[in-house]
């Protein structure tokens, strides 16, 4: 308590102190008392050189340690009083000398206080800073954007040795007080309004304007070669980009890279096309659209078309996910990549050995850049007893011989969704075990009570707030999945003969090198990179899955136009990937598709918005198709046509909410949608009729009742 109060008094102590002097100084620093005193000042210089230093010395490192506006104008000084060597070695050194003043005051007053409150959140700084602590302040010092006073005071609450301090603080901000002391002795010559457009003059300020700018490539360069400076570089390499994954994001980066004349590696262990052809994308959606088939045949009685239950043939079922997989194949195939567009496509293990060597087996390759493209696996909970029954992943469900008579799904996500309702429609008996509250918990409640509801009348269990804890399997009886209610606690068994995960994927980053190499990994597995997808090694790229935020095949494909592109022409072109419009679709029926926000995303954003809100059910074709589950909801701001957030529960959602990723991606709002004519009967109609909806709820109620009255006057009433 005492230390706290003795705190307090002494920052009340500088904070009068700051303000008596910032009234003082404040009245003197500024560029027309500068310019009126400025002759006078010069004699004076002329007949006492050393004390007018000293005196002005002094004075610059007060205005600093106690971060006194009027710095630039002290500095302009320099330059203009003592010339632009005598300026800058002035300048330099107390400009440094007040900083550590200022750094040795905030580490007396705040560095304890700072690190006993907060030392847990601070390990991390900590650790940076006695690590690379010297480099960090010196990429702050070099770059003026960053206030120095905040600096001073930041840097004093880490464990920095003051000599580090004052030793970087002195070169870091040698070139930017350089720019500054020669802008002074250009303004020293300023006779005349016309003098302001000499060229010396104008070069001064260009200097001021430009350095944060050159100064920010230095960094970069310098941050670059900091990383990169223990490897060894080749004079010539085998490659300009290695690629580690043949899936969405590493076909994609090999086609750019083709486009652009690069010589490509393409790296692949498995198979070509990744998870999206062979486990993921194309085999889920060819076993949905069979239990489709089977589900619209039960609806034949419905429909005058009397039909009988049948046995299901299930190897004949996967014989058609393999087809499908087959006919998509050559898409993606070596021969198409390595024959047609000159890609080099090798078959292995791929290791990072440095930032310019690739190992694919007992070859060793080298790169100019390299692109990690590894995406993500199925991630598998440590649930005793598991490994005793028949349990399978999204990888591996498509080995299945025989149509499960009972099926636990664990996980409600959109993995989880579509295949328990294409296994319920093929014949299970499917129970889908969610820990979370609902259904699809990415999505609003509205649409995850409709799933809800549309699986439960096709003869789905479904089990929310519940949480699995075992599996049961001993004795004569049939395996059981050991759940337990979160909400009441109560446990009870769930009889099964398999059991689906699909409980997220976790990223492939494992026995690639990263780690050696120092390539820092986020929470959530992925690989950091930064907006340009580079990782923390300036010529290692990632994307798609393994890099995130979002594991959907297209945003991989999306990104690895921009890491492509970055690795092959920086620093001369680089572009900043786009996140703006990212679009996704759970494929069950109904569909459900969203861009942009949800009504949760923006009430917990603090996002200001109404809803719009068309239903299904009043739609032609949805009527006439007898599939008339299903909405359309708009975000938009209050009075506003712009468009925040669509989701769309319905069929075709994932086609039909292209028109609003196109109009928000183009900033078309929703009069533009309404204005746009679309064809009779299709489910896009239901986009018009959301628009319109929106019209009529932002009418002109005003106008319309003058309207109202001179069609009345006209009438002769």
């Amino acid at each position: 308590m005492k230390s706290t109060l003795r705190i307090v008094a002494i920052l009340a102590l500088l904070a009068a102190a700051w303000l008596v002097l910032s009234h003082f100084f404040g009245t003197y620093l500024s560029l027309d008392a500068l310019k009126s005193q400025h002759g006078q000042l010069v004699n004076y210089y002329r007949d006492n050189q050393a004390p007018v230093i000293a005196l002005y010395m002094a004075l610059y490192v007060v205005v600093t340690a106690l971060s006194i506006p009027g710095a630039v104008i002290m500095t302009l000084a320099g330059g203009a009083i003592f010339g632009f060597a005598t300026g800058l070695v002035a300048v330099s050194f107390a400009s440094t000398i007040g900083a550590t003043c200022a750094f040795l005051v905030a580490r007396f007053l705040l560095r304890d206080f700072v690190q006993q409150r907060f030392g847990e959140h601070l390990k991390r700084v900590n650790a940076g800073v006695e690590r690379e602590g010297a480099f960090y302040l010196f990429t702050l010092r070099l770059i003026p954007v960053f206030p120095f006073f905040l600096i001073n005071i930041l840097m004093a609450l880490t464990p920095m040795r003051t000599v580090t301090f004052f030793a970087v603080s002195q070169v870091g901000m040698l070139a930017g007080t350089a720019v500054y002391v020669n802008a002074g002795t250009q303004l020293a010559r300023l006779d005349s309004l016309q003098g302001i457009l000499s060229p010396a003059l104008i070069f001064s300020f260009a200097l001021i304007g430009v350095f944060p700018l050159v100064a920010k490539k230095v960094v970069e360069l310098l941050v670059a070669r900091k990383r990169l400076v223990r490897f060894p570089k080749p004079k010539r390499f085998d490659y300009d980009l290695a690629i580690i994954g043949a899936g969405s994001a590493g076909l994609v980066s090999a086609y750019v890279g083709r486009t652009l004349k690069a010589r490509v590696a393409l790296i692949e262990r498995d198979k070509m096309g990744g998870d999206c052809l062979n486990t993921g994308c194309v085999p889920s959606k060819a076993l949905l659209h069979a239990a489709k088939v089977r589900h619209i045949q039960r609806q034949g009685n419905k429909l005058g078309m009397p039909w009988q239950e049948q046995a299901l043939d299930f190897e004949r079922v996967m014989d058609h996910v393999r087809a499908a997989i087959a006919r998509i194949e050559p898409h993606d195939s070596v021969e198409r990549y390595q024959d047609e567009l000159g890609t080099h496509c090798l078959h292995g293990h791929a290791r990072i050995v440095d930032p310019y060597h690739v190992k694919v087996g007992d070859q060793t390759i080298s790169t100019r850049s390299i692109l990690i493209a590894t995406g993500a696996s199925p991630w598998t909970p440590d649930l005793p007893g598991l490994a005793q029954i028949p349990h399978y992943t999204s990888d591996t469900i498509w080995d299945m011989k025989a149509l499960p008579q009972r099926l636990v799904v664990l996980g409600g996500g959109p993995i989880g969704c579509e295949l328990a309702q294409a296994f319920a429609r093929l014949g299970s008996a499917v129970t889908i075990v969610q820990r979370n509250a609902q259904l699809l918990p990415k999505e609003d409640r509205d649409v995850a009570q409709l799933m809800a509801n549309v699986l439960q009348g096709e003869g789905v269990e479904v089990l929310v707030n519940h949480e699995a804890r075992e599996v049961q399997s001993s004795g004569e009886n049939s395996p059981a999945l050991l759940a337990v209610d979160r909400e009441t606690g109560q446990e009870f068994a769930i009889v099964c003969d398999a059991i689906l995960v699909a409980l997220g994927r976790k990223p492939r980053t494992e026995d690639f090198g990263l780690a050696e190499l120092g390539i820092e990994t986020a929470a959530d597995g992925t690989i950091v990179t930064d907006k340009y997808l580079r990782t923390t090694i300036p010529n290692i790229y990632a994307c798609g899955d393994v890099a995130g935020p979002y594991q959907f095949t297209h945003t991989a494909s999306h990104q690895a136009g921009y890491a492509c592109i970055n690795a092959l022409l920086r620093p001369l072109h680089k572009l900043r990937v786009d996140y703006r419009v990212i679009p996704w679709c759970t494929f069950t029926s109904p569909e459900v598709a969203r861009v942009g926000l949800s009504e949760r995303e923006a009430r917990e954003k603090g996002v200001t918005h109404e809803v719009t809100r068309y239903d299904l059910a009043d739609l032609d074709r949805a009527i006439a198709d007898d599939c008339a589950q299903g909405f359309i909801k708009v975000l938009t701001p209050p009075g506003k046509d712009k468009i925040l957030g669509v989701t769309i529960v319905g069929p075709r959602a994932g086609d039909i909410i292209s028109e609003w990723i196109l109009a928000m991606k183009h900033g078309l709002g929703m009069g533009k949608v309404l204005g746009t004519i679309h064809i009779y009967p299709t489910y896009a109609e239901a986009n018009r009729f959301a628009a319109g909806n929106w019209k009529k709820a932002h009418a002109p109620v005003k106008l319309l009742q003058w309207v109202e009255r001179f069609h009345r006057w006209r009438r002769g009433g």
